[in-house]
């Protein structure tokens, strides 16, 4: 009788936009009698974080209990293991014989393919603790804050700032709202100028207060009265919202060595998505060491080519797949009503507050990432 042949693990950290959409896919494709399929996650529950804006400034949708929710129908026919745990090591063997990933109790999963999707850490505002009660508690605190707060000043005037202070204004018509920008022009230069002026106007329709090109080199949450880098004074500000500094979760990573990640900590990759000089490690989502705005919207993209790559080295094969980039494309709702958006398609095309509101202001996606995870 023949010896079976033990199976071989795939795991995926992270069950995030890239990674627990690859593992979802993976559980369709992967032969369950060959591979087990592991994602890791620390968190006992996916958190939708293009709703997290709204969720944190606002309760009157709920939306926190569309937008937060588990992992138990995520994997096809249960074709997979989701484990619950803080991966703090990698112990890798000879390249491209895999190893072990070493979670923060001491557990050790072997794995012949891993991907690495461990996304990124967000400002305090749409930045969850590990356990839903936490998590809940935490969104309820933000929406206190901000109900009390009479001057709210939102320091960093990317997408997230942008977008925080669209929902605080949709959610309280009257409170004095400042945005700090420390470029002249709101967003950054990956966006044209059009864009951005048109973005900062409908910002000031909405009569939000801009001071571009200026700063608060370390906002404290808290504290009553702010002053800006060139000495502009906001004596009555008693709410202040750092919405920058959003950083790659890559410090374990560089247990595979130093070179693995730049001096940003963002993973270096190949065209085929996989770790050079590591066969068989591969990255996806906001961690990849590639020239394009961190954005939910490439997490498909990253994941067709790692996807049928981790396939190919699975079967023994040269890695085909090509990841080319993604088109910039960037939506941002300024609360239910309205927004802006732009695709560098074509000539480059702006979309206004209809296409906003119709394509992402509603529900911000809820619906459909929930039928993506088959919910």
């Amino acid at each position: 009788m023949a010896e079976k042949v033990p199976k071989k693990n795939v795991v995926v950290v992270g069950g995030g936009a890239a990674g627990g959409t690859l593992a979802r896919g993976l559980s369709k494709t992967l032969d369950a009698s060959q591979y087990n399929l592991i994602l890791v996650n620390d968190r006992t529950f996916f958190v939708h974080l293009i709703a997290m804006a709204r969720v944190a400034v606002s309760g009157e949708d709920k939306l926190e209990d569309k937008a937060l929710f588990g992992f138990d129908k995520l994997l096809y026919n249960g074709n997979g293991t989701v484990k619950i745990g803080k991966a703090v090591a990698i112990a890798e063997e000879e390249a491209g014989k895999g190893g072990q990933l070493v979670l923060e109790d001491g557990e050790r999963i072997p794995y012949t393919a891993l991907v690495l999707a461990t996304g990124s850490t967000w400002p305090s505002i749409i930045e969850l603790p590990q356990t839903e009660s936490e998590a809940r508690t935490h969104i309820n605190s933000w929406r206190s804050k901000v109900e009390k707060a009479q001057h709210v000043v939102v320091v960093g005037g990317g997408a997230v700032g942008i977008e925080v202070a669209g929902e605080i204004r949709e959610a309280h018509l009257k409170k004095k709202i400042t945005l700090i920008h420390k470029q002249s022009l709101l967003l950054n230069s990956v966006y044209p100028d059009k864009y951005r002026k048109d973005i900062e106007r409908r910002l000031r329709i909405r009569n939000v207060d801009l001071i571009l090109d200026d700063e608060i080199e370390n906002p404290t949450e808290g504290v009553a009265g702010v002053t800006t880098k060139s000495g502009k004074s906001l004596p009555d500000a008693d709410l202040v919202i750092q919405a920058f500094g959003a950083k790659p979760n890559t410090a374990f990573i560089k247990s595979l060595g130093e070179d693995v990640v730049n001096e940003h900590g963002f993973v270096k990759v190949n065209e085929f998505l996989e770790v050079p000089g590591h066969p068989g490690v591969f990255a996806v989502g906001d961690i990849i060491d590639w020239k394009e705005q961190k954005q939910g919207a490439k997490a498909n993209t990253h994941v067709k080519v790692v996807s049928a790559n981790v396939v190919s080295f699975l079967h023994g094969q040269p890695l085909k797949k090509e990841y080319k980039g993604s088109p910039e494309m960037i939506l941002i709702p300024l609360g239910k009503s309205g927004g802006a958006g732009y695709a560098d398609l074509l000539w480059g095309i702006l979309m206004g507050d209809f296409l906003s509101r119709m394509l992402k202001g509603k529900d911000l996606f809820v619906s459909m990432i929930r039928s993506q995870r088959g919910l």
